[in-house]
């Protein structure tokens, strides 16, 4: 039965990864059938390349992977950076002052550029406890002094949802806003999204977005959804995301990376939808 896909693009967090952060062993069966059968599997991140090389060494992934909503792209197996897109920092905090402008003051973290960089956050700004390293600076102006490729955003009242529809209402066409994940809203270089960073290693694997299947679980997967030939959510994914997807799987707890593919490896096809 010949696999009907090139390329299987995932998610990590709510997709590929379960809550404790571990890929299931049927996850992981599922993939290595679908790379036997010739695909080549490649994750794609909103974590910048510090936050998801762990995960990738202990997958025992070593191809490529678009980290940092499509900035990076990174080989894994040689832990090396091949392509990297930074935020304008003066167009970001032209757009930081037109937010607050309209919705008051904001808690601020920011991502640093390149293979060891470090996220910084500020006052204020609520982290997950425990999960990922972070630099905490007393002072957010010390965000600003070297290159970044995303800050992220906090409102003390407002949900991620209306944060980031009240950002992109303000910021108009000077930078990109994206909803990544719970508490997570992240201001980016504009036009730069996941299908970005998707198509550039896609390019260089020689693979088309006609040959892909990709999967994921928030409004920042969208457009890898609307590059890819079959976009399939999680039965946790965001409503939005859900609203654009081709199929909807089992959630990340209950293996739905590996439903859909142990299906298409059986059966060799996907269902007619239109794209």
């Amino acid at each position: 039965m010949t696999f009907p896909f090139k390329l299987v693009a995932t998610d990590l967090d709510g997709t590929l990864l379960r809550g404790d952060e571990t890929v299931s062993e049927r996850t992981r069966e599922a993939l290595a059938a679908a790379t036997s059968a010739g695909a080549a599997h490649i994750v794609v991140t909103g974590r910048s390349v510090p936050w998801t090389r762990h995960i990738l060494d202990d997958l025992g992934y070593d191809g490529l992977a678009v980290c940092g909503q499509g900035a990076q792209v990174y080989h894994a197996g040689e832990h090396k950076l091949l392509t990297s897109l930074t935020l304008d920092r003066q167009l970001a905090g032209l757009a930081l002052s037109k937010v607050e402008a309209e919705v008051g003051p904001l808690a601020l973290a920011a991502s640093r550029d390149g293979l060891e960089g470090e996220v910084l956050v500020g006052p204020g700004y609520q982290v997950h406890e425990g999960r990922l390293p972070y630099v905490f600076v007393e002072d957010a102006s010390e965000m600003w002094a070297a290159p970044l490729n995303k800050v992220y955003l906090q409102h003390p009242e407002l949900d991620d949802d209306a944060l980031a529809t009240a950002a992109r209402a303000a910021v108009g066409n000077l930078v990109d806003v994206v909803m990544a994940g719970p508490g997570v809203v992240e201001i980016l270089p504009l036009g730069l999204s996941k299908a970005t960073g998707l198509s550039l290693a896609a390019r260089r694997l020689g693979v088309k977005a006609a040959d892909t299947i990709a999967f994921g679980d928030m409004p920042n997967d969208i457009p890898m959804f609307g590059w890819a030939r079959h976009g399939v959510a999680m039965a946790n994914a965001h409503d939005t995301l859900k609203a654009v997807a081709h199929e909807i799987t089992a959630s990340n707890e209950h293996d739905g990376i590996a439903v859909v593919l142990e299906e298409l490896l059986r059966t060799g096809s996907v269902a007619a939808m239109p794209h």
